[in-house]
């Protein structure tokens, strides 16, 4: 697990006080290359710019959130006030978790989204939470990834619902959607018992090639690939945040052996386990050092 004094590597969080001149923030810089972002504008106003060419208005109050695949850049007026917060990928999967709404967040949390028009209200829901996220991470002594990831969590279920994310799910229940949901579902709670996808689909009522031609015309990859590349995603965190072993992580992934593990998981990622978890070491002794660089702001 990744230790409280390496928090500030994986989250981050400002309040930008008014300025008497425009400042522009690149988002996707150094440290914070593939951390989702959020920017609650409180007062005044501010664009951001998409590649390629397009650029989106904000009159505050308004809330913007950036996927790091998003590739924009942030220009505030001159007057601007706001929060700025950004989270790493591995914040993003804890506080997604794997609940029942985990499906929906995860989808929701991997496109930008942005309120078109003033939304007080939306705002004064998510200020206090994004105040507490920005206040957690200043006091260096307290810093709690659980904290920061409790707070990430309610920041997303407030937008999810505010942009009306929630009611379309459930509008979609009882067609491929739901049968979607689900299925993500359960592979969060088979995850460790590696059934076959026969199981899945008797538990959805459906039949496997309904199972199959529901996920491949949705997200483009078959059941058996979905669950792969979340026991894939698994692996990744324990290996980056836990000491254990490789023999252990194996065994708690339900594997029957460490070197069937091994060959799975080199299978899919094309680094072994070791291999892997040293890369990532390495790259978070990059992320230290590359901490003072921060945000850019030019004039």
């Amino acid at each position: 697990m990744v230790s409280d004094g390496g928090i500030h590597h994986h989250a981050h969080g400002e309040w930008r006080e008014p300025s008497l001149s425009h400042r522009t923030i690149r988002f996707q810089k150094g440290l914070y290359a593939d951390f989702h972002h959020l920017f609650l504008l409180q007062a005044g106003t501010a664009a951001l710019l998409f590649e390629p060419e397009e650029q989106r208005s904000l009159q505050g109050p308004a809330l913007a959130y950036l996927p790091p695949q998003a590739r924009c850049e942030l220009r505030m007026a001159a007057g601007a006030a706001g929060f700025l917060i950004g989270a790493s990928p591995q914040i993003m999967v804890d506080a997604i978790g794997d609940q029942a709404e985990s499906y929906a967040l995860r989808t929701f949390s991997e496109r930008p989204w942005l309120t078109d028009e003033p939304k007080p209200h939306a705002v004064e829901e998510t200020q206090p939470l994004v105040a507490g996220f920005v206040r957690e991470l200043g006091d260096p002594s307290r810093a709690s990834w659980m904290v920061i990831s409790a707070y990430l969590r309610l920041i997303l279920m407030t937008l999810w619902r505010t942009g009306g994310s929630e009611a379309a799910e459930q509008r979609g229940r009882g067609g491929g959607a739901s049968i979607l949901q689900r299925y993500r579902q359960l592979v969060e709670i088979w995850l460790r018992q590696h059934r076959p996808i026969s199981d899945y689909a008797r538990e959805l009522g459906v039949t496997t090639d309904r199972l199959h031609s529901i996920c491949s015309s949705a997200l483009g990859r078959s059941p058996v690939q979905l669950l792969h590349e979340r026991v894939v995603q698994e692996a990744k965190l324990r290996l980056e945040r836990s000491a254990r072993t490789v023999q252990e992580i194996s065994d708690s992934l339900g594997f029957r052996d460490p070197t069937y593990f091994s060959h799975f998981f080199k299978r899919k990622t094309g680094f072994s386990p070791a291999t892997y978890r040293d890369f990532a070491r390495k790259a978070e002794v990059a992320r230290s050092d590359m901490l003072s660089s921060g945000y850019s702001d030019w004039p």
